[in-house]
């Protein structure tokens, strides 16, 4: 049977993210909707992945980790890893390319990562809506050399997308491309289409998941708990509709 999957989900890290969209309330409000495949992508960012995690055992929903990462272009992509650690490890990569200028709470928005609890356990410095010293031709190879795959976020909305910034879309180690609608808009090249939720408010939450034909022994082969494979979600997003 296939699973409803959504790759494209903010939380209170977020800038631009509501304090009430918690990780808890992302998996709550995503189970609600039968959504099965969850991934949490803030900004630049992967550090409410731990309570992420914690967030959808209760619901049985397979977690991805990750985040929207703007490269110097300032187009968003999706980077998407199945292990906490490495999406993690990215992260810090990621903060250390970002410029060294402050988050300006008022007004720019909050950056909280919480624990299982949903505790407040701290607060982003720089802020992360920045783009990253990454160019857009480097950060497939360089999501990959963490066992991540990459998807350009959102590329027929108006900003900070590829048709935006660049007027198409490039081609490049794409799993998928993110449409706001399909069929698309705009030529996609015949990569493997999705659209997703992009929620930054609990009321955004499963707004557009789209089927994914994957059963879910197929994505999760070692149970539950050993996570998902991503040589099976990328055979699973090949079978994706492609205009």
């Amino acid at each position: 049977m296939p699973i409803l999957a959504d790759l494209h989900n903010h939380s209170c890290l977020s800038p631009c993210g509501s304090l009430e969209l918690s990780p808890r309330v992302l998996a709550a409000a995503a189970a609600a909707k039968g959504v099965g495949l969850l991934a949490l992508t803030d900004h630049n960012s992967a550090l409410n992945g731990p309570a992420f995690a914690a967030a959808c055992v209760p619901f049985g929903i397979l977690p991805l980790f990750g985040m929207e990462a703007t490269t110097t272009e300032e187009v968003h992509v999706l980077c998407l890893f199945a292990s906490l650690d490495a999406a993690l490890s990215f992260g810090e990569l990621a903060y250390s390319l970002l410029p060294s200028f402050p988050n300006d709470p008022e007004r720019m928005g909050d950056q909280v990562y919480l624990d299982e609890e949903e505790n407040i356990v701290g607060e982003v410095e720089h802020y992360l809506g920045a783009a990253l010293d990454l160019g857009l031709e480097d950060i497939g190879p360089l999501v990959a050399r963490y066992g991540g795959l990459v998807v350009p976020a959102h590329v027929d909305r108006p900003a900070f997308s590829m048709t935006s910034q660049l007027g198409f879309v490039t081609d490049g180690p794409w799993s998928a491309v993110e449409c706001v609608r399909i069929p698309s808009t705009v030529l996609t090249r015949g990569y493997p289409l999705i659209t997703s939720s992009d929620a930054h408010y609990p009321e955004h939450v499963g707004r557009r998941p789209f089927s994914l034909d994957a059963e879910t022994e197929e994505l999760a082969p070692g149970g539950y708990g050993r996570g998902v494979s991503l040589e099976a979600l990328r055979t699973a997003l090949s079978r994706r509709p492609r205009s």
